[in-house]
């Protein structure tokens, strides 16, 4: 507990501060803030009409809410909500970066920043339609390459996002490119059809929502439809710039919606969005011909876009720089900001006639109340944001900046395997802010760019960074567990290596080895290693395992094939890496051994020849059945304390549990779950025999280091950590799974 406490300090601390201020504003405002949109869902709970201007998401999500509580339940919710989205940002950053204070720079905006406080006291969209978002993000990006099903889910909530505010379906274009990009597949052929069976189920998952919720909409109003809200959208924002004189002549409809007002006196967008065009009697003429409003509203629209596209274009730039302002302020014609503030008495907005009964009525009905704010409480709150307590302009710009750059490659961000995360969630942001822009401008709707934009910087800022050096000498923590195979450093060393060696390079029988920094002692394993055993050939494929020295040069040099992981994980990652490599590449049979001289290569076909003869399917080296130097005591009895620990929980006689010296058939060694960084030789082993493989241990030679000190560690935590893996191992594969416990025996000779 005290270490994760000085870790996670910074969270910790931000995370004080979010909720204290959540819980002020749940005592401040009671039972809850009610906006002119609150009544439209409020009014159709019962009725779920899709033909109203709001989509039903978030009415659906409202009802089953009141069903537990009232409004005032629904607002404590909703601030548990903006809680979960500050934490599952900072654990998604985390499984990018072990750099704490990035993770807590993507969560502060979301905890502190009081127009997200202001908007999940309101009983509005908003924070769910952020938790769609984050859902997203999650499933893309929180095990590395995207798989069809995790693509798949992505595009289910992206829909499900659509229909809580339509906005959402912006995201399918940074989706799409992201399920491009993901894990560097577009640089081989066999990349693309992983890209094209992703990028399918991503859009079926999209869909799978959509045209059934579609449906719905065409059975209660007679067309296709996701909303009522379709030929105003664009018409409020060309009213605004609009030419009348650009206008066919001989259409004199289009001419009755351009406003009187010259260009220079035009009210704003809203005005002509919901006073001009939402007027039920307007315009007073009547309607010239047989079209409908809507009709003609959209023909309006697309005309003033063809005609003026720099100022229509143009306007909506400049809305959009305006998320950017160091001060958060009503711009001229705007919608005002004061919407979006605290209040220091209750807030009643203009909902038509006698607003304070139907405010009455309502917070009445569903929580005995009528509404109600604490002064103190309310100023401090109003103190607090109008003193600066929101994101800065500046730091928004600052963040998209660094997730723009982070996703081109800048620094070390070319090697950090971050680019298309950072590209996604920084691509969503700014798309959402577009989008966004091009309806109106409103500071309302700047709110889900505080969950994508200091993400997408997060992860910008950490791959330029690139990854912290790993602790030189004795490697003794635990790494977080690897991801499903292939992940984005998986994918694109394999994009890497098929691209300088082709698709199937490789022998039927691979020698695997995993090397981290061995530029001084790979040379003299590589140049013993055999060309032949028996009438096989032998290709030794080295996966370098984010070296920083020329460990790479060097293999190339000894005529290796070599694959080259651009981030140390460790050597689990880079042995599964190679297992599933070798045997993409036509390797039939796989052994292993280590870039350190340790094991003697001249015993390799007494290794092979089981396998060879189909007497065994997995076959691994011994030392206590043959000889070994050692240097330590510690290793000496761990060797043994662990031999005996498995042949106790596999009920087989096993000698040796971390001989690197192995081999084994390919299907097999790709079959076996692998998720150890570190610490992966009992894994595999408990593995093959929870599968019921045959299994034989032959007498091996182990030696010293040919160079260099070892990175296995000698201490106690070493040990715990090696038991900690074979318990962990045995529990999956024998308990949860079922493994072959009472199968074949392992044989030794």
């Amino acid at each position: 507990m005290p270490g994760f406490l000085r870790r996670h300090w910074l969270l910790l601390s931000l995370l004080a501060g979010g909720i204290t201020l959540r819980v002020l504003v749940w005592l401040a405002y009671e039972p809850a803030l009610l906006y002119i949109d609150s009544f439209r869902y409020l009014g159709n709970l019962d009725a779920l009409r899709p033909t109203d201007l709001n989509p039903l998401g978030y009415t659906v999500v409202l009802k089953l809410l009141l069903s537990f509580g009232g409004l005032a339940f629904v607002q404590a919710v909703q601030h548990l909500v903006g809680v979960l989205l500050a934490l599952s940002l900072y654990a998604l950053t985390l499984r990018y970066t072990s750099r704490t204070w990035i993770g807590a720079l993507a969560a502060a905006p979301v905890l502190l920043d009081a127009y997200q406080l202001q908007i999940e006291a309101l009983v509005m969209s908003e924070v769910w339609f952020q938790a769609l978002l984050v859902g997203v993000l999650w499933a893309l990006l929180g095990r590395g390459e995207p798989t069809w099903g995790r693509a798949a889910l992505a595009g289910v909530l992206i829909g499900c996002a659509v229909v809580t505010r339509t906005i959402g379906f912006t995201l399918v274009v940074p989706m799409v490119v992201y399920l491009v990009l993901a894990g560097g597949a577009w640089r081989s052929r066999d990349g693309w059809k992983r890209i094209a069976v992703r990028g399918a189920a991503g859009l079926l998952g999209v869909a799978a929502v959509l045209l059934p919720y579609s449906a719905y909409f065409y059975s209660q109003a007679g067309y296709w439809g996701l909303t009522g809200a379709t030929g105003n959208v664009i018409f409020g924002r060309t009213a605004t710039v609009a030419d009348c004189s650009k206008l066919p002549e001989d259409d004199p409809g289009l001419r009755l919606f351009c406003p009187d007002e010259p260009l220079d006196e035009r009210r704003g967008i809203d005005y002509y969005t919901h006073f001009v065009y939402g007027d039920p009697d307007w315009p007073p003429e009547g309607l010239p011909d047989e079209r409908t409003k809507e009709d003609l509203a959209g023909q309006f629209a697309k005309e003033v876009i063809l005609n003026q596209p720099v100022d229509f274009f143009g306007s909506i730039a400049r809305d959009f720089l305006k998320n950017f302002d160091p001060v958060k302020r009503t711009h001229p014609k705007d919608v005002p900001v004061e919407r979006w503030h605290f209040q220091v008495t209750y807030p009643y907005y203009d909902v038509g006639s006698e607003s304070v009964e139907r405010y009455n009525a309502v917070t009445y009905a569903y929580d005995g109340v009528l509404p109600d704010a604490d002064t103190e409480l309310a100023s401090f709150l109003r103190a607090y944001q109008l003193g600066g307590g929101y994101t800065w302009g500046p730091l928004l710009a600052a963040f998209a900046m660094l997730g723009l750059l982070g996703a081109v490659g800048v620094g070390k961000a070319r090697r950090s395997g971050l680019r298309s995360a950072a590209f996604l969630a920084t691509g969503g942001g700014l798309i959402i802010l577009m989008g966004a822009a091009a309806f109106e401008f409103s500071w309302r709707y700047q709110l889900p760019a505080l969950v994508l934009l200091p993400l997408g910087g997060a992860l910008g800022l950490a791959a330029i960074l690139g990854a912290r050096p790993e602790t030189s000498g004795v490697t003794t923590g635990r790494r977080t567990k690897l991801d499903d195979y292939p992940d984005e450093t998986d994918s694109k060393a394999v994009a890497d290596f098929r691209q300088r060696y082709g698709n199937n390079p490789l022998t039927p029988l691979v020698v695997v080895i995993a090397a981290y920094n061995e530029a001084k002692g790979i040379g003299a394993v590589l140049r013993e290693m055999p060309t032949h055993v028996g009438d096989l050939p032998v290709s030794t494929l080295v996966v370098v395992d984010g070296a920083t020295d020329d460990t790479a040069e060097v293999a190339h040099r000894a005529g290796a094939y070599v694959c080259v992981a651009d981030r140390n994980r460790g050597q689990g990652a880079a042995l599964r890496l190679g297992y599933h490599l070798a045997a993409e590449c036509g390797a039939r049979y796989i052994v292993t051994t280590d870039a350190d001289g340790q094991y003697d290569n001249n015993e390799m076909p007494l290794l092979v020849k089981p396998l060879l003869d189909d007497t065994a399917d997995f076959v691994t080296g011994s030392r206590r059945l043959g000889s070994y130097q050692h240097d330590s005591a510690i290793r000496w009895l761990g060797v043994r304390v662990f031999s005996w620990i498995a042949s106790l929980l596999t009920l087989r006689r096993i000698t040796d549990t971390s001989f690197g010296f192995r081999a084994m058939k390919a299907e097999l060694a790709t079959s076996v779950t692998l998720r150890e960084p570190q610490y992966q030789s009992s894994e595999l082993l408990l593995g093959v025999m929870a599968r019921g493989a045959r299994v034989l241990e032959v007498p091996m030679t182990m030696r010293l280091r040919n160079n260099g000190t070892s990175k296995k560690g000698r201490s106690i935590k070493y040990g715990a950590n090696y038991a900690r893996v074979m318990l962990w191992t045995w529990v999956r594969e024998y308990v949860l799974r079922g493994g072959k416990r009472a199968g074949r025996a392992v044989r030794t000779s």
